[in-house]
């Protein structure tokens, strides 16, 4: 089954991303090495920056908060591609005092819970866990790690093939396996989930045929999400699934990107749903790090553009959210490398982290 889609807002009329440049504007620095960067939407205007070893921090007015505001690095196993990698807010946020992680445990493998928050605390206590699942990891790679809750309510989750190199368990294309995929969970329970009866596949597998979606967003005027999937050897992707559509197999690992990765399939690529933009690790660089569609007013040259960058390279690009089929890559920026993570304010003003532990506020102009 797939669910009817809304039409897109149109960015703005010739939107171009030939005439905007982008910048990084250092705000603060955290410990540690951040992932992701998120809003409680709670009107307080907070940051809260997650790093990998099992710390999120709050920042607010451009100040970090030195107290954690979670701190369960006793139970993430840590380093390469493990660690905390997700962090998202309920939608009703503070009527609903959840907020939800998604990290690797002791053994490698995936978690992803709820913690409460006090009315007006500023740090969670971390004995009130509640698990909504968990999943094995055959591998320490490709955990994948985003969460996010959709304009729908439900909270999406993206998981990697499980690792090793080439999806050797075709667990990507397959729908009895939740890896390689991004889920949709029902989490309106205390704890655990349910499938939203309009989940294609009646299970809780959204989307599937993905090799390692490290990062993923919402766009907040549309509703469509935009997966940065990660490469294997040659070819970075981002992919596009327009709001309500689900059930669309992105292709892993029959195709990297819009070339054939497992010539024994013969590569059909009949039923896939091939990139809105690739580009090659020489030159592009390694690990694609999947953005966010600029909504917000500070930048009005910049509104109407999904911006995402490598992390290798510090390579940033943009294309036209609104733009249908097949994307020009245009290069907008360079940070150098290091780049993890995006994430908006309240106000959809976009923010970007980086390894060193930098939070910067990414600013536009015309050119």
């Amino acid at each position: 089954m797939v669910v009817t889609p809304v039409p897109p807002t149109p960015a703005p009329a010739g939107w171009d991303p030939n005439r905007v440049a982008v910048g990084f504007s250092l705000v603060t620095t955290v410990p540690g090495s951040p992932l992701a960067v998120t809003n409680a939407d709670d009107g307080t205007g907070r940051l809260f920056v997650a790093e990998q070893a099992g710390a999120v921090y709050i920042v607010a007015g451009g100040t970090v908060n030195p107290t954690p505001f979670l701190n369960i690095a006793g139970q993430v196993s840590g380093g390469g591609e493990q660690g905390l990698l997700g962090l998202a807010f309920h939608p009703d946020f503070p009527t609903d005092n959840r907020v939800f992680v998604d990290y690797t445990d002791g053994a490698g493998d995936t978690i992803v819970s709820s913690f409460r928050v006090d009315p007006g605390a500023s740090t969670v206590v971390t004995g009130r866990e509640a698990v909504v699942i968990a999943i094995d990891q055959p591998y320490a790679n490709h955990n994948g790690g985003a969460i996010q809750f959709g304009p729908d309510g439900y909270l999406y989750i993206a998981l990697g093939d499980g690792g090793s190199g080439g999806d050797p368990g075709n667990r990507a294309q397959d729908l009895g396996s939740l890896l390689g995929k991004i889920l949709r969970l029902d989490v309106s329970a205390a704890a655990g989930y349910a499938i939203p009866g309009s989940n294609p596949f009646g299970s809780a597998i959204w989307h599937y045929g993905l090799r390692n979606p490290f990062r993923f967003s919402f766009d907040r005027a549309t509703g469509d999400l935009w997966i940065g999937d990660v490469g294997q050897n040659a070819w970075e992707e981002v992919d596009v699934a327009r709001a309500g559509v689900g059930g669309l197999n992105f292709g892993w690992r029959i195709m990297e990107g819009n070339h054939c990765y497992s010539p024994s399939s013969g590569c059909p690529t009949a039923g896939l749903t091939l990139p809105v933009v690739e580009y090659p690790h020489n030159p592009g660089g390694c690990a694609v790090i999947g953005g966010n569609v600029y909504r917000g007013s500070a930048y009005p040259v910049l509104r109407g553009g999904y911006v995402f960058s490598d992390e290798c390279t510090g390579f940033v690009w943009a294309v036209n959210a609104a733009g249908s089929g097949p994307q020009p890559l245009v290069q907008v920026a360079d940070v150098g490398g290091g780049i993890a993570g995006y994430g908006e304010d309240e106000a959809g003003e976009l923010y970007a982290v980086a390894l060193g532990g930098q939070l910067y506020r990414v600013t536009a102009a015309a050119r």
